[in-house]
């Protein structure tokens, strides 16, 4: 994942910050609960497309 990218995109839900999970590759929104795949190294920034994160992914 570019890092230029990652700074530039946000959650489309809550407008907020994205941390890249290299290892599942999406992008987490904690603030939404949700993760957003990375699909032949574009990530996918749809709602319906994202998977929502436990309280245990969260650390919670």
């Amino acid at each position: 994942m570019d890092t230029k990218l990652l700074e530039l995109l946000v959650c489309p839900v809550t407008k907020g910050p994205l941390d890249y999970d290299r290892e599942k590759q999406e992008l987490v929104s904690r603030s939404a609960r949700l993760a957003y795949p990375i699909r032949d190294g574009l990530p996918v920034m749809l709602e319906e497309e994202a998977r929502v994160l436990t309280d245990e992914e969260l650390g919670l």
